[in-house]
């Protein structure tokens, strides 16, 4: 059986600088003259036309001709996917994952390679994707149908079903720029699972849904797989990665790193990101958010101030954010938080100052101080997200880092009995008692 996808030689480069010539009439005539296979005649005497060498290693911006600069989102990946497999692809934010996705699913063009792709592909690359703010729930179910060549039976035999899984049955004749982050993401996901494309690609946005959601989502994705239908899936909540891929790529800085055995491949994945945790956090590249601000530090620290290399469960500990403001800006509703995961990406715990203010106010520098008495993990290695945002809405991100740090912690007397949790026991410790009631 031939494979439903196949990548062969896949590369995209994007050239950093002007869109464009400047005018509708220039571009028209540059259009003309590649159609005839002229020279392009906007260029000034002796500027070489971009190019990008088949065989170019060019990553991180190094100049390729013109006035801008060309980086290598992607190079040279190969790879296909069988009818029914589950692909999974890990990496760092920024190693080119979604580029890959949005290849695969038309949204953006490949700058070489070849790709074939048999059946219809349902995307789901960010909150919203193919909706019309302006249209209700209901229209935009329609609309995606659609899109995916659905009729309107088709559909319609489908449509309380995607309203129940997607839980905004009271809001379906609403129109969507009106919903939450959490409810757009809801019906975007419902749409694309149950609408049965052949191939189902979802990025990381299940990451805006709770708990709960993000459970029934896999749990639907998997029900996908067992019909027979092909699914790549692109998380970093390992565990998720391990339970439902059969198979995994591991992508970093635009190449395939490594390709087999979900379990293997997260192991390597996950060694490679402890030995990134000496980074000074301004020189990591794999940021999300508008950069309005940038988070420069994160350290733990003991009672006495000092950094600690080994936490201890049950002892107090201070963890410290530090920050600046570029533009020497005052923003007045600062949010923070911190996410404790497993190092297979399960969320552990959070600490967000929203639980306590309603907003902090963040100055041009500064830093942060989250104080967790007792801390509450049992042995073993951890990692910690870090969050800036502003205001309510949960998508005006300043900086995000995922795997901000990598702590180690080392058993302690938690429960104050002199004992020590087992390693096999639960990663989270929580303080409680015993009693027995006798009855003859």
């Amino acid at each position: 059986m031939s494979p439903v996808i196949s990548v062969e030689h896949l590369s995209k480069a994007y050239h950093l600088g002007q869109i464009g010539t400047g005018t509708l009439s220039h571009d028209l005539n540059v259009l003309w003259a590649k159609m005839r296979g002229k020279p392009n005649p906007m260029l000034r005497i002796g500027e070489a036309p971009l190019r990008f060498p088949p065989n170019s290693a060019n990553l991180g911006g190094e100049k390729e001709g013109g006035d801008g600069e060309s980086i290598w989102a992607l190079k040279d990946i190969n790879f296909t996917v069988e009818q029914g497999e589950v692909l999974g692809i890990i990496g760092r934010n920024g190693a080119g994952k979604s580029t890959l996705l949005k290849i695969l699913s038309r949204v953006t063009a490949p700058t070489e390679g070849k790709i074939k792709v048999k059946g219809r592909v349902a995307s789901l690359l960010e909150v919203g994707t193919g909706f019309h703010p302006d249209l209700t729930g209901r229209e935009n179910i329609y609309l995606n149908g659609s899109i995916l060549g659905m009729g309107r039976k088709e559909i319609d035999r489908k449509f309380d079903e995607i309203v129940d899984f997607a839980e905004v049955e009271q809001f379906i004749d609403t129109p969507v720029k009106r919903y939450s982050s959490g409810m757009y993401v809801r019906l975007a996901f419902a749409v694309a699972a149950h609408l049965e494309p052949e191939i189902l690609v979802v990025d990381e946005v299940l990451a805006v849904g709770d708990a709960e959601f993000q459970k029934k989502c896999l749990g639907k994705m998997e029900d996908v797989a067992h019909k027979g239908r092909t699914i790549l899936f692109v998380s970093h909540n390992m565990a998720a990665i391990i339970s439902l891929c059969s198979r995994v790529a591991y992508i970093d800085t635009g190449n395939f790193v490594a390709v087999g055995n979900p379990n293997d491949i997260v192991q390597s994945y996950v060694a490679h990101s402890s030995n990134n945790n000496s980074l000074n956090l301004l020189d990591r590249t794999d940021r999300i958010g508008s950069g309005l601000a940038l988070v420069k530090f994160l350290s733990i620290t003991g009672e006495n101030g000092m950094e600690l290399d080994n936490i201890i469960s049950g002892q107090d500990v201070t963890v410290r954010i530090g920050y600046e403001i570029p533009s020497g800006i005052v923003i007045e509703s600062g949010v923070c938080f911190l996410v404790f995961k497993t190092q297979l990406g399960q969320p552990l715990f959070t600490c967000s100052t929203r639980l306590f203010n309603e907003y902090v106010r963040l100055s041009p520098r500064g830093s942060l101080k989250c104080k967790i008495p007792r801390f509450p993990l049992n042995q073993g290695d951890y990692f910690v997200d870090v969050y800036l945002k502003r205001g309510s809405d949960s998508r005006d991100i300043l900086d995000s880092l995922q795997e901000a740090i990598r702590i180690h912690v080392v058993g302690g007397d938690f429960f104050g009995t002199g004992r020590v949790a087992n390693v096999e026991s639960s990663p989270a410790l929580v303080q409680h008692t015993w009693s027995m009631d006798n009855f003859v």
